[in-house]
Parts: structure tokens; sequence; C-alpha cells
């Protein structure tokens, strides 16, 4: 009888110790990472910080790097959670599925994902959006009369590129390029440079680099007047965020009310907030901690 009531009480205790490392009750701590750019670290933020408020606890690797990074950390279970961009999650894999279509974008996307690591589901995405956008300095556009990225073609080898590290492998970036559009990839001229960040933004301003890929909510195109080339073959597809979330954490906990609370967030974010919100870290300089918390608070998402 001893031993079964020693049992008993360290029974108890496991438990006991387990809801306190879990954030309180079934609310299995969650591993949230994101791509290494601020947008994207932004919004895992928001996410992390409204399911803390609800109790759970929170592991951020925020900024883990480019998809070819975060995407094997999610399948792996090195992260449960990251935001995704539909057509750029969708092309990662298969470019030819990719459309102009969010709905379509999604349904492919969750297609594919069922199968990877053990199932991981798309959950609501944002009104927003933030494609990829290949933007010149106004000069520049001037001074060759450049309106749309196939008006490149002709002047490639006279301009210096700025393209991110996974350009190459990325069929939206040199796959795009060279299929559609008739550019040499590496181009003549290149210079590598993180995607949708303030160094490409910079390196432009500046005369570093003649044409370059930023996102199209950066603050820095309206910010130094950049012009963005038309995608005028139609390369880059619809560009709405997603939380996306490993099925064996889902598991873990209430589905529906978990899913309830990221959708919440996601809901607000319109491409105008996006812009908005990349103003206040890229331009402004604000730790994306606060400014996630704020915006949280204003739209009523956080006490």
């Amino acid at each position: 009888m001893r031993l079964s009531r020693t049992l008993a009480l360290g029974a108890s205790l496991l438990v006991l110790i387990s809801a306190c490392t879990t954030g309180g009750g079934s609310k299995a701590t969650i591993k949230i990472g994101s791509d290494g750019f601020y947008e994207s670290k932004l919004v895992a933020e928001m996410y992390a910080q409204v399911l803390e408020a609800d109790g759970y606890t929170v592991e951020r690797s925020l900024g883990l790097g480019p998809r070819k990074v975060t995407t094997p950390a999610i399948e792996s279970g090195q992260i449960d959670l990251k935001p995704e961009y539909l057509g750029s999650g969708l092309g990662y894999y298969d470019a030819t599925k990719t459309t102009g279509d969010s709905d379509a974008n999604k349904a492919a996307l969750q297609t594919i994902l069922a199968t990877k690591g053990g199932g991981i589901t798309v959950l609501g995405y944002t009104p927003g959006q933030d494609t990829n956008a290949f933007v010149v300095r106004a000069d520049t556009a001037a001074k060759y009369s450049l309106t749309k990225i196939s008006d490149l073609t002709a002047i490639q080898n006279d301009l210096t590129w700025g393209l991110p590290p996974e350009c190459e492998t990325n069929p939206l970036c040199a796959g795009a390029l060279t299929d559609l559009y008739g550019i040499t990839f590496p181009p003549a001229k290149l210079q590598s440079l993180g995607a949708c960040d303030a160094p490409m933004a910079e390196a432009l301003n500046g005369g570093a680099v003649d044409v370059a890929e930023l996102c199209s909510t950066q603050p820095a195109i309206s910010q130094f007047g950049f012009v963005v080339l038309e995608d005028d073959k139609g390369t880059q597809p619809a560009e709405n965020l997603a939380p996306i979330v490993r099925d064996d954490y889902l598991a873990k906990v209430d589905k529906a009310a978990f899913a309830k609370l990221l959708d919440a967030v996601s809901g607000k974010l319109t491409t105008v907030e996006l812009t908005k919100l990349g103003v206040e870290v890229a331009v402004n300089n604000r730790d994306v901690e606060d400014v996630a918390a704020e915006w949280l608070k204003a739209n009523g998402l956080l006490p």
C-alpha cells in the first residue's frame, strides 16, 4: 500500500510539473520560427504574443534564415509554427501550381503540406499581400524608359543586380527571370543581398545596385521613390500570409480555439497595415516586440 501511495504522489507531482512547464493545463509549449526578414519576424512575434496572452509558453526562433532553412525546420519539428507566404511557400515545392488566386494557392499548399513532416496545416490567411517586386531607382527608370520587367531584358548586362542568395534555387526568382523574361542567371553583374531587408534597399538607393528584388510592402519603396516594375509576364503569385502549424502540435491542444486566436490576428493584417508596420520596424528602427504589442493592443487582440 505504501508503494502505491508513493507512486500516486509521484504521478501527481509530475502532472503539476508538466502544467508549470507548458504554460498551464493542456497548452503544450510551442516553438515558433520565422524567415530572416523583418516582416516575417514581426508577424511571428504577433502570433507568439497572442498565444502567450492565452496561457501558452512560446519558444522563439525568429529570423532563422531563408525558406530553404525554415521549411526543413518545420518539417523536422525543430519548430512547430511559422508564418508562410502562400505563393512562395507553394512555389518552393511546385512553382507550376502557383496562381494569382489566394484560395487556390492555399488549397494547393495544404495538399502538399499534408504529406510533409507527418502533416502540416495551413490556417487562415491575411487579406493583405506582400509580393516579390523588382524595383529600380527613378533615374534608372527614366534613363532606360523602364516600366515593366521585360524592359530589363535588352539591358540586363548594363545593370548591377541585387538579388537574394536563395534566388538561384527559387523558381519565383531565377526561374521566373530566366524562363519567362530571358534574363541570364546569374547576371553578369550581381550583388547577393538579403531579401526584403534594409541592406538591399540601401544598396539600390546608394547606387551599388541598379535593380533589386524587394518586397512590395517594403517602406523603402516609397521612402526612396523607387519604381516598381510591372510583372508583365505574371510570374509572381498571390502572397497572402498564413501561419502553418505541425499537425502533431495541433493534436496536443484545442485546435479550434488555437486557430481562432491566430485567425483573429491574420484577419486584421491588410496590405496597408503591413506597410505601416514595416515603416515602424524598417524605417523607425523599432523592436519587433514593441511594434507587435502596440499593434495587437490597438486592434483589441491583447489586453
